[in-house]
């Protein structure tokens, strides 16, 4: 196109354009001139693959990112939830160090059998969270209850684990959040309750039960929230607490939660403050007796989290995606010889006195075709100290003209020069080739 630009310098506009050949047939933009272009056909760069395919890898970033911060958020939203041992809103530190400065000593234990071995009559036994026992728990914490003489306090027990810890009691409806504070009631004969006065034991379970001797406190439509059952040994009693509002060191100093948070715990000398882990075996293997793989001790929250990730990788690959199956050969309305876009170009360089340009793009694919041809990496194809000497290397006879200034010399000062670039550059290129 460049050799036709030159050539159209001294032709009439409506003058046939002369043959293309050589450094004339080299056009940016088509596929006979793209530098990429080899024999064995087009070859992707780094940087068109990266360019490509940024936009999903950054998705894909963003997502992986949001779901760990959401993991991580989720599995810490209760690290240090009521343990005794914990200083954060959730945690239970401050009721741990009151009972302290009252003598009373709390052991931490994170499985059913240390929780039992430890309860005896001058213990209190906390069960911060019984409905998470299996069967072999609960059958544990049961003998406890049964057997030690002690107190025992079920915080928040439901159906899945009262037939268990609480023969012939059951639930009676949830009292509602804006009950959280309830008074100790008419009928409340329990001297915790009645000397703490109103306490956050509402927003939780209530309580019904057959059995006799049974205490209730704090109602809620009628049924209370905290209920005292008493045991087969004499001065044992199992607590059940609809609600753990008042070991929170959140809420501990607000009305009478601390007064009844201790007398509750401290009432015997030992407290044995059992918070349930995985570790404990809870799970249903466990349960059965099996021996459990990996996967069985994934909590479900993580597989449902790990498969909604998924599922959004790959809506975000089809959302992506550049085509969805083969290539299609596209019908153009209108064909264009190659020819004619020459022409075009050639006249649009000639009307504009484009010399300066049409030398630069003209040197400049010539530079690349003989550092192909002679070895010289693409990326040092513009480089005169690098192409110079390997296309002078290859020259078997003293060309006319000197291959650093024909491919690196000044821009033409009239359209004959112009042409005459053009055709040294022809020959130049031919003798490289052929040698």
């Amino acid at each position: 196109m460049i050799h036709a630009a030159a050539s159209s310098a001294h032709h009439p506009a409506g003058a046939p354009a002369p043959a293309l050949g050589g450094a004339g047939a080299a056009v940016p933009g088509t596929a006979a001139t793209t530098p990429r272009a080899t024999a064995g056909g087009t070859r992707t760069r780094p940087r068109d693959l990266w360019t490509r395919s940024r936009g999903f890898l950054l998705a894909l970033a963003v997502l992986l990112t949001a779901g760990l911060a959401l993991a991580a958020l989720n599995s810490g939203a209760r690290h240090g939830y009521l343990d005794p041992r914990s200083a954060d809103p959730s945690g239970s530190r401050a009721v741990a160090e009151l009972l302290k400065e009252r003598g009373v000593t709390t052991r931490v234990v994170t499985t059913a059998a240390e929780a039992a071995d430890a309860a005896g009559p001058d213990t209190t036994l906390l069960v911060t969270d019984p409905d998470r026992l299996g069967d072999t728990q609960l059958r544990d914490i049961r003998t406890a209850i049964d057997l030690s003489g002690g107190r025992t306090v079920l915080l928040a027990p439901s159906t899945l684990s009262l037939p268990a810890l609480a023969p012939g009691t059951r639930i009676d409806g949830d009292s509602p959040a804006p009950d959280a504070h309830l008074d100790p009631g008419s009928t409340c004969t329990l001297p915790a309750a009645t000397t703490a006065g109103r306490a956050a034991t509402g927003g939780g379970h209530r309580y019904t039960t057959s059995s006799t001797g049974a205490t209730g406190c704090y109602p809620s439509a009628g049924h209370p929230t905290l209920l005292v059952l008493p045991t087969g040994i004499r001065g044992g009693d199992t607590v059940l607490l609809g609600s753990e509002g008042i070991f929170l060191n959140k809420t501990l100093a607000e009305e009478g939660n601390a007064s009844l948070a201790l007398q509750l715990l401290g009432s015997r000398p030992h407290l044995v403050w059992y918070l349930p882990s995985l570790a404990d075996g809870s799970t249903e293997g466990d349960r059965t007796g099996e021996e459990q793989s990996f996967l069985d001790l994934i909590p479900a929250g993580w597989s449902w989290a790990l498969l909604q990730l998924f599922l959004a990788a790959a809506v975000a690959a089809l959302w992506r995606a550049r085509r969805l199956g083969p290539l299609v050969t596209e019908r153009l309305p209108v064909l264009v010889r190659a020819s004619e876009a020459t022409e075009g170009r050639a006249r649009l360089y000639r009307k504009a006195d484009a010399r300066d340009r049409a030398a630069t793009v003209l040197r400049a694919a010539a530079r690349e075709r003989l550092a192909a041809l002679v070895g010289v990496p693409a990326a040092q194809a513009h480089d005169p100290a690098s192409l110079v000497p390997a296309v002078a290397a290859r020259l078997t006879a003293g060309p006319p003209h000197d291959p650093a200034t024909l491919l690196f010399g000044t821009t033409p000062t009239t359209d004959a020069a112009l042409i005459a670039l053009a055709d040294h550059l022809d020959a130049l290129e031919r003798e490289v080739r052929t040698s």
